[in-house]
């Protein structure tokens, strides 16, 4: 059973940063996507960024130059650095791991971090 666990939100200023960590647990880390999705109070929850088991890389048209998705699989953690944050970042934060399977994949969500972003 995967387990994954969230940390680094907290309360920031406009223009200042956070990283974000997920920490998984399990042996499917290394052939995973894993990914960041966000939701807003009232919005429905959205991809922010994503990063494949090969290392590929994609991101929200939102956050796209200011936020970079990476991962250690040696620590089986995937990180999401924030800079330049913005109000509209505020929101809570969820970590994603898709594991690869036969028939289907099977997807995996933490409990969430709290990013508060102050104008």
């Amino acid at each position: 059973q995967v387990q994954l666990v969230e940390s680094g939100g907290g309360l920031v200023q406009a223009g200042g940063s956070l990283r974000l960590s997920c920490a998984a647990s399990g042996s499917s880390f290394r052939l995973s996507t894993m990914a960041w999705y966000r939701q807003a109070p009232g919005k429905q929850r959205e991809l922010v960024a994503i990063v494949t088991s090969g290392g590929s890389t994609n991101y929200a048209e939102s956050v796209k130059g200011r936020f970079t998705i990476s991962r250690d699989n040696a620590e089986k953690t995937v990180y999401l650095q924030m800079n330049s944050l913005k109000p509209e970042d505020t929101g809570d934060y969820y970590c994603n791991q898709e594991v690869p399977g036969w028939p289907k994949k099977v997807e995996y969500w933490g409990q969430g971090t709290q990013v508060t972003v102050s104008s």
